[in-house]
């Protein structure tokens, strides 16, 4: 028996059913969580942030074939006199062999002349550490790899598997029943009658779902059976978490979806303001969310992309992405061989509505360059290079959407800002933080380049003992912001149990020490310190081996590669070392005044004062944060 034709058709906006839906879903479901093996997550979302078990490598290794030398041992070789190595004073090596103990360096293979005699020549001295991958150049042991709510790429995988992690914990795929309705519905290859229609919209379904990071499981074609429609309707809501109902939400007299969700449970929408694709049907039925979308294809996308995409995105706390390329500014001079078409990993931001690409590592043993990019560009071979602020095409892994909705910040590294940017991702939906490390100094450059939003940094002037201030009047003619951050502990990073004694700083004289790069603020305190004890830089072995962040100079005090180094206390917890404090600094954040109402700065600021940041600082060690999120107002001076 036919019913009466439904009149319950309404016509609410599109973004208020949205929102009105998803506030009902929200109350009664979130995302879940499965524990699978990391060589089948490719596209899996991770649950929390992952960090490495090993170094990789975790040994010294040859970068190239050659040979292993002791690089003083090679001083005073050049052109005009060369030098002879006996047998024993090198070893021939090849390309990813352990370097031996009581070697430092190695030769490229063309740059040596075998002599009948056993004996090598040479022709120019070797640097200490040149061609060789040192322990930990990828991958630290104990830093982030991915952060939380990551989609996995494949490599990411690699980097995982690299780094020790085997399993990893990952959002589960939300599962949809996917129902079509109507006793003219056939399936593909039937020997079509007329009245009769082959249903392709489940089919689309399917794969939309998968698309969107869903399972789908479809059903044959439902007959006009109210009694059918319910029973499948109650058996679906029991065992997936969507259910999909496709035709039947007219008004028509064989349209029964809607009051059979009347029955079953609650219709929070039965008609949306739009064209084509009104007669959508949006309920919940025990907790579970039923879609009723029209029988017309074009109908049936428009409502799948407004109503279940949204619903599969929150429930597999994923967000849509898409490949794009955008012409971008960039921020420092490349400079490329003739030989080969390079591509350059990149850090990308959107500053003044500007697109800066930042290039990463160019390194080919520094695979997490891919990690961490945002993008790529590609110097032609007929290309020499490309000059800071040349105009370049980046391809994009992330959504310019993204960047529009992304704080950059450039300048000197610290561990929080791991924290913070997970931070970001687990508690600001569609709000995003991206960092470059390259120093202090360098950082506020890059910001009076309009390079990026907020430069940490920790420059302290040697004349009136403070931090900062006097780099931003002296730097900017804009107003600027000075944010407090954390005070934080520096002193000198030694193997544990301080083999070699080292008690203050004038003891490093001697040592092998491994320094940061010019314009870390890291930097500049051991340089104020030295002037202080009266020790000239050229007394330091070392002094000229810089890196860029803190850990890596822990890692390579750990891996016996220095015996010293200066950093931060939360570094030396993180990699096992001992410790020996040096002073207090000040770890702020430069932001042009008129970059403070931005969502993603905003963002930021609100988490370097919330209570869970604080906690995570205290299971680090090593900062203090009673100042931190206070902002000092600067008035630039010279700029």
């Amino acid at each position: 028996m036919e019913k009466k034709r439904n009149l319950y058709l309404s016509n609410t906006p599109v973004d208020e059913a949205r929102q009105m839906f998803l506030s009902g879903v929200q109350q009664t479901m979130a995302p879940r969580y499965e524990i699978i093996s990391v060589t089948g997550s490719l596209n899996r979302i991770t649950k929390d942030a992952i960090y490495a078990k090993y170094n990789a490598p975790n040994y010294n290794a040859a970068a190239m074939d050659g040979a292993a030398v002791i690089a003083a041992e090679t001083a005073g070789a050049s052109e005009a006199q060369p030098l002879c190595l006996p047998a024993g004073h090198y070893e021939n090596i090849n390309t990813g062999n352990v370097l031996p103990a009581h070697c430092d360096a190695v030769i490229m293979a063309e740059d040596i002349v075998e002599l009948a005699d056993g004996q090598i020549r040479i022709t120019a001295p070797a640097v200490p550490w040149q061609h060789v991958r040192q322990i930990g150049e990828n991958i630290v042991c104990g830093e982030m790899i991915l952060p939380s709510h990551h989609t996995i790429r494949s490599i990411d995988i690699g980097m995982l598997l690299e780094a020790g992690i085997s399993e990893v914990e990952v959002v589960k795929k939300p599962t949809v029943a996917i129902f079509p309705t109507g006793s003219e519905i056939v399936e593909p290859d039937t020997d079509l009658k007329p009245g009769e229609i082959i249903d392709s919209n489940s089919r689309m379904f399917e794969n939309m779902t998968a698309a969107d990071g869903g399972i789908a499981h479809r059903y044959s074609a439902l007959k006009d059976d109210p009694h059918l429609i319910r029973r499948s309707i109650l058996e679906a809501v029991d065992t997936h978490d969507i259910v999909l109902i496709n035709a039947g939400t007219s008004k028509g007299t064989k349209d029964f979806t809607a009051d059979v969700l009347r029955d079953l449970g609650t219709v929070l929408i039965h008609g949306v303001a739009v064209k084509p694709g009104k007669p959508v049907i949006l309920a919940m039925v025990r907790s579970t969310p039923v879609i009723g979308l029209p029988g017309y294809s074009v109908s049936a996308y428009i409502g799948f992309i407004n109503f279940v995409t949204p619903l599969l995105e929150y429930l597999g706390s994923r967000n849509s992405t898409q490949l794009e390329k955008v012409t971008a500014v960039v921020s420092r001079r490349l400079i490329s061989s003739l030989r080969y078409e390079e591509y350059v990993r990149v850090k990308v931001g959107l500053v003044d509505d500007r697109v800066v690409a930042t290039p990463l590592a160019r390194g080919a043993g520094v695979a997490m360059s891919l990690v961490r990019s945002d993008g790529f560009l590609v110097i032609p071979q007929s290309c020499e290079g490309i000059e800071a602020g040349e105009d370049v095409t980046v391809y994009l892994y992330r959504p310019l959407s993204e960047l529009r909705n992304t704080a950059v910040i450039i300048g000197s590294h610290d561990l929080i800002l791991d924290v913070m940017n997970d931070m970001m991702a687990t508690h600001y939906q569609n709000l995003y933080l991206s960092s470059t490390h390259v120093g202090s100094m360098g950082g506020l450059m890059s910001l009076k380049r309009r390079e990026a939003h907020i430069a940490p940094a920790h420059l302290l002037d040697a004349e009136t003992g403070i931090y900062n201030v006097s780099y931003l009047k002296s730097m900017f003619s804009e107003p600027m912001a000075l944010v407090k951050g954390v005070d934080r502990i520096q002193g000198l990073m030694v193997p544990r149990g301080n083999p070699l004694h080292i008690e203050t700083l004038a003891d490093i004289v001697g040592k092998k020490y491994i320094n940061r790069q010019r314009g870390a603020g890291t930097r500049v305190l051991l340089d104020y310190k030295l002037k202080e004890l009266g020790i000239s830089p050229d007394e330091i072995d070392g002094y000229n081996r810089e890196t860029n962040t803190h850990m890596a100079v822990a890692v390579a005090v750990q891996s016996g590669n220095a015996d010293v180094g200066m950093g931060v206390l939360s570094a030396t917890n993180a990699m096992g070392l001992d410790f020996i404090e040096i002073g207090v600094e000040e770890y702020d954040f430069a932001i042009p005044k008129k970059y403070l109402d931005l969502p993603a700065v905003r963002a930021f600021l609100e988490i370097l004062k919330s209570d869970e940041f604080h906690r995570k600082l205290d299971e680090m060690g090593g900062y203090g944060y009673s100042k931190s999120g206070t902002v000092v107002e600067i008035d630039g001076t010279d700029g």
